[in-house]
């Protein structure tokens, strides 16, 4: 018989408990105890005996009103008494019963009164959960009734009651009299948790999940700061339950002080409503409302708020925020989206959102292997000063189809496509500001490519488009206008790799010669205003953003990248290339980098290093750039960092003004935004946007958080310094209290930040 402790023969299926033994291999392989020992016979038909039995009362009872199923008992030793009607087990004494674990240095069990007396240090679990702690207890065989002195609940690894005294009862019900309640660890005798609830009485109901306090106090490091004669709260162990959560402080420019107050309101299990008062010193009274449903086929959310303020004339101001989607049949998705303000400034004054450009949409789209289909109907909305809304196209439908396929005569890879798109515009002028347009293509493109033995990659590419548009309220058109172009080039990539001991080098040379008719502008430009060129779309057919716009003439695009990936885990990546055309077809703008016969350079540099830094650096130039002479169309560096203790990105932007992207000036931003711990507890933020071409700030923020086991703290104040005719320059500042285990778990991290120094 090998050391450790062994199991008794299990007792009979109305027993309470049974019992196994630590043993130690005697000379002839037979169990020796330490202390008073029985024999192994003995010991099983004591446990039999004492915990299998019912009691005296109990001997006519049906099996049904019988424990369900035997206990198991194991301890280091087992003793009975003269009597036979006592039985004590003690050392590392575990007892296991329908999924309760009680583990004690000793146990006696009176079977004349059938209660079992519990001497601790006590642990019993009512599954992972809960768990309570304890120095002496008297429970029933069951261990679902009985009292417990110098007792603790632990709920979820989170809070702690502690209490002079504690009753189970049914196996549901804890009641801790005279208690303290926290989630914050205490490393030392007398230290002050940083918050804790006092309270006469406790009662956790195990299966509803709550708990209940009588005449709370709450204190903060010590200190009374709240009294509460009735508290009732879901226990940590609730992912979702109807309450209060954490207020909010807030200090706006544009509101005054005030606070929030949210609501949580469980509307079954895939459905939930949060209701939000906010309440200012300056008069200032709204009630966001934020729903949330989700179904087997999809979701969709709803954000709302209705306010009434001294801000502007108007009696009730407000917002809808609407998003879903839906699988419908045929694999396809239903998708929705909503935005309605009832003025200008209204995300703005109650920070809501940036935006200044609203789109509510309703649309249908499937993405398959080879084939995506999409239809959308869409109404537009600006906010900006700059802009009409009777100007704009605030009404559009449109819809896509694309299917790709092999040839089954020339091979390659091609795709077909048709596009519909129809927009209206509530001016009645004349021209690009009320003309309204209904439009339809047809485009098809194939391409293939070939690997020489030596590693060259030719690639040929051919390819059409036919546009038709229906035109209103622009003279400058026919009311219908039609195009047909066709396209075709060929293409070479020949990459290199070198290997050496330090690093692998691969470097890719990329000629693309492209041809297309010169003419063919015939139609309104409404969807392709704006023009990228970057190193991403150098060898792209056409730089235009949408099908308006097509890129015509013959041109050669050429390009080489290189990059090394060193030994020390680094990489540097570069590539650089520009577009050179037969002739100047005065489709581009100085400011686009592609005007003239020979474009700009477009180049791109980017650096990454092991542990989290990274920088790229793109530049669109013409010019002696290494003699001082560039002359820079668009610029924009990125840096970014992410270390244990800190974190950064950093990106800073500059274009050339451009009129037909309605840009009149030069645009630049420098924008900021990190964060560092200070302690394991403590972090600061801050954020910060400057505008070098009017030398002045936009926007600023600084924050500090702190966050422990028990508590998150965030307190962060933001500065905007922009102004329209709606919204002022303001001020927000912001301060939130989450208290682990009463309405919101801890952190990820608190397992971390929970362990004492030293």
């Amino acid at each position: 018989m090998g050391r450790g402790r062994q199991r008794a023969a299990p007792a009979p299926e109305h027993s309470g408990l049974s019992a196994r033994v630590t043993a130690r291999d005697g000379g002839l392989g037979m169990p020796q105890r330490r202390g008073r020992m029985l024999g192994g016979a003995a010991a099983l038909a004591l446990a039999a005996l004492a915990f299998a039995a019912p009691p005296p009362m109990a001997q006519n009872l049906p099996l049904g009103d019988l424990p369900e199923k035997p206990a198991s008992l194991i301890a280091d030793s087992m003793t009975l008494d003269q009597t036979g009607q006592r039985i004590t087990a003690e050392g590392n004494v575990e007892v296991f019963h329908e999924g309760r674990h009680l583990t004690a240095r000793r146990i006696t069990y009176d079977r004349a009164n059938d209660q079992i007396a519990i001497e601790g240090p006590i642990t019993l679990s009512d599954g992972a959960r809960s768990v309570v702690l304890a120095e002496q207890a008297e429970l029933t065989r069951d261990l679902r009734d009985g009292i417990l002195t110098g007792a603790r609940l632990v709920l979820d690894r989170q809070l702690q009651i502690a209490a002079g005294r504690a009753e189970r009862i049914e196996g549901r019900y804890v009641r801790l009299e005279n208690t303290v309640a926290s989630s914050c660890r205490i490393c030392n005798e007398g230290d002050v948790p940083i918050w804790r609830i006092r309270a006469r009485e406790v009662i956790h109901d195990r299966e509803a999940r709550r708990l209940y306090f009588r005449h709370a106090r709450f204190e903060a490091f010590g200190v009374p700061i709240g009294y509460s004669p009735w508290l009732s709260t879901p226990d940590p162990s609730v992912d979702r339950a109807t309450g209060f959560l954490p207020p909010q402080f807030v200090n706006s420019g544009d509101l005054g002080t005030g606070f929030k107050l949210p609501f949580f309101i469980t509307l079954g299990d895939h459905a939930d409503l949060t209701l939000t008062p906010l309440l200012t010193v300056d008069n200032a009274l709204g009630l966001f409302a934020d729903y949330r449903q989700r179904f087997a086929a999809g979701d969709f959310d709803v954000n709302s708020l209705i306010a009434d303020d001294d801000r502007t004339s108007q009696d009730v101001r407000g917002f809808i925020f609407a998003r879903g989607l839906f699988d419908v049949p045929q694999d396809f998705k239903l998708h929705f989206d909503l935005e309605a303000v009832s003025d200008e400034g209204v995300l703005l004054t109650y920070d809501v959102t940036d935006k200044d450009r609203l789109d509510s949409a309703l649309g249908l789209r499937r993405t398959q292997r080879d084939q995506h289909v999409e239809g959308a109907f869409t109404f537009f909305h600006t906010l900006r000063d700059s802009e009409n809304n009777s100007t704009q196209l605030t009404r559009t439908a449109a819809t896509f189809f694309e299917q790709r396929f092999t040839p089954a005569l020339v091979g390659g890879a091609a795709s077909v496509s048709f596009e519909s798109f129809g927009g209206i515009r509530t001016s009645g002028n004349d021209g690009p500001a009320g003309r309204d347009t209904l439009a339809a293509s047809v485009s098809g493109d194939w391409q293939r490519s070939w690997i020489a033995p030596t590693g060259v990659v030719f690639t040929t590419l051919a390819g059409g488009q036919l546009d038709v548009r229906r035109i209103w309220q622009d003279s400058a058109f026919n009311d219908t206008e039609t195009r047909a172009l066709p396209y075709g080039g060929a293409e070479l990539r020949w990459p290199f790799q070198r290997q050496d001991t330090g690093a692998a080098h691969v470097v890719e040379p990329v000629a693309q010669l492209v041809w297309s008719p010169d003419d063919g502008d015939t139609l309104p430009n409404e969807d392709s205003l704006a023009v990228e060129f970057d190193e991403t779309n150098l060898f792209a057919l056409s730089r235009f953003t949408g099908r308006d716009g097509v890129e015509r003439g013959l041109r050669a695009n050429l390009g080489v990248s290189y990059t090394r990936f060193d030994a020390a885990g680094w990489t540097l990546g570069f590539a650089a290339g520009r577009v050179l055309r037969e002739e100047d077809l005065g489709q581009f703008t100085r400011a686009s980098g592609l005007a003239g016969e020979s474009s700009d350079w477009v180049t791109s540099l980017h650096l990454g290093f092991a542990p989290g830094l990274s920088m790229t650096a793109r530049s669109v130039f013409s010019g002696d750039i290494f003699g001082g002479e560039a002359d820079i169309s668009k610029g924009e560096l990125r840096l970014r960092y992410a270390g244990e203790r800190a974190r950064l990105d950093s990106t800073f932007v500059w274009l050339r003004k451009d009129a037909a992207e309605f840009r009149p000036d030069d645009l630049s931003e420098l924008g900021l935004r990190g964060g560092y711990w200070l302690t394991p507890n403590w972090q600061t933020t801050a954020s910060w946007r400057f505008d070098p071409v009017e030398d002045e700030t936009t926007r600023a923020g600084l924050g500090i958080v702190y966050r422990s086991e028990c508590i998150l703290v965030d307190l962060s104040a933001t500065r905007r310094f922009t102004s329209s005719s709606e919204v002022s320059k303001s001020t927000s500042i912001n301060l939130s209290v989450s208290l682990a285990g009463i309405g919101s778990k801890a952190e990820g991290g608190a397992a971390r930040l929970n362990r004492c120094n030293g």
